[in-house]
C-alpha cells in the first residue's frame, strides 16, 4: 500500500495499479488463510504445513491497525480483544487466559505490553470502534500513572479485578522507548489526529472518553508552525498557529482509497 501511494503521489499510475493489485491479492490470501471463522479470531501463524496456529493473542490488533482485515470480520476481532480472556483493564493480554500456554508472568504469553496495546487502540479506532478503543487507552494511561507517569517495557497480565495495581514485570526495562512513546500515540488515537502535509489537509476528530476533562496541547510541529490545539467538552475544537494553506477537517480521515481521490481533487 505504502509503495502503491508513493507511486500515486508521483503520478506513476501504471506502477500503483501494480502494487495496489499486490496489496489488495495479499489481503485477500491474509484473510483467507488465518481466519478462523468457528473461533471467531485469526490464527497467529501458518506451520510448516501452513495449517493455522489457532492462538488467540494481541497480534490481531496489529493487523487492524494495518488495515488488513476484512469489514466484515472487524466487529468479532474487536469483541475478542476486549474480551475478558485478552483485556486485563490494564491492557489488552499478549495471550488468552483461555490458551493452554497462558501465563500473566510470562514475557509474551499473557503479559501486557504498553506499545502492543498503542497499535491495538488505534486499529481499534481505525474501524470505527470508538469506544472500544478508548477503554484500551484509558486502561493504559492508568497504568501508566500507576508506575509514577513511566510506563515499562511490559507489566503482567493478572486482571485489574484481583490487583488495583499492575503487577511489575520482574525483568521490564523502564525506561524503554516503545513504552514512553505509547502515550503519545494514545493520544493522537483519540484525538484522530493525522495531519497529511503534501496535499494541505489535516483530519481531527477528537474522540475524548468521558472524564477525561479538557485538553491542551501547545508547541505543536507541524510543517515549519507550531500548532496550539484546545478541546473542551461540548465545544468546537480550537486550533491556533496552523500553517497557511492547511485545511483541517474536523471528521475522521477516511480509507486509503478516499483520501488518494481527496487529493486527485483538491
Amino acid at each position: 500500500m505504502a509503495r502503491a501511494h508513493f507511486a500515486w503521489e508521483a503520478g506513476d499510475e501504471a506502477t500503483r495499479a501494480v502494487w495496489a493489485d499486490r496489496a489488495a491479492a495479499l489481503k485477500t490470501a491474509f484473510n483467507e488463510r488465518f481466519w478462523l471463522p468457528e473461533q471467531g479470531w485469526y490464527a497467529l501463524a501458518l506451520d510448516g504445513t501452513k495449517r493455522p496456529v489457532d492462538s488467540l493473542a494481541s497480534n490481531m490488533g496489529h493487523c487492524l491497525w494495518s488495515g488488513i482485515i476484512d469489514e466484515d470480520k472487524a466487529p468479532a476481532v474487536a469483541e475478542r480483544l476486549l474480551s475478558p480472556e485478552m483485556f486485563t483493564g490494564w491492557g489488552v493480554r499478549t495471550l488468552a487466559t483461555s490458551m493452554g500456554a497462558y501465563n500473566p508472568l510470562s514475557y509474551h504469553n499473557g503479559s501486557v505490553w504498553p506499545h502492543d496495546n498503542a497499535l491495538v487502540a488505534a486499529g481499534l479506532m481505525r474501524y470505527g470502534f470508538v469506544e472500544e478503543a478508548q477503554r484500551v487507552a484509558v486502561a493504559v494511561l492508568d497504568a501508566a500513572a500507576a508506575f509514577g507517569g513511566r510506563l515499562p517495557e511490559l507489566f503482567c497480565g493478572f486482571d485489574r479485578a484481583t490487583y488495583d495495581r499492575p503487577v511489575p514485570f520482574p525483568t521490564s526495562c523502564s525506561p524503554q522507548a516503545w513504552a514512553s512513546a505509547t502515550p503519545v500515540q494514545m493520544l493522537r488515537t483519540l484525538l484522530r489526529w493525522d495531519p497529511w502535509v503534501p496535499h494541505g489537509t489535516a483530519w481531527l476528530a477528537p474522540a475524548l472518553p468521558d472524564g477525561f476533562g479538557d485538553l491542551t496541547l501547545t508547541n505543536l510541529p507541524l510543517a515549519g508552525s507550531r500548532l496550539a490545539l484546545r478541546v473542551e467538552n461540548g465545544r468546537p475544537v480550537q486550533v491556533d498557529g496552523a500553517p497557511a494553506g492547511l485545511e483541517i477537517r474536523h471528521e475522521p480521515r477516511p480509507a486509503s482509497s478516499a483520501v488518494h481521490e481527496v487529493g486527485a481533487a483538491g
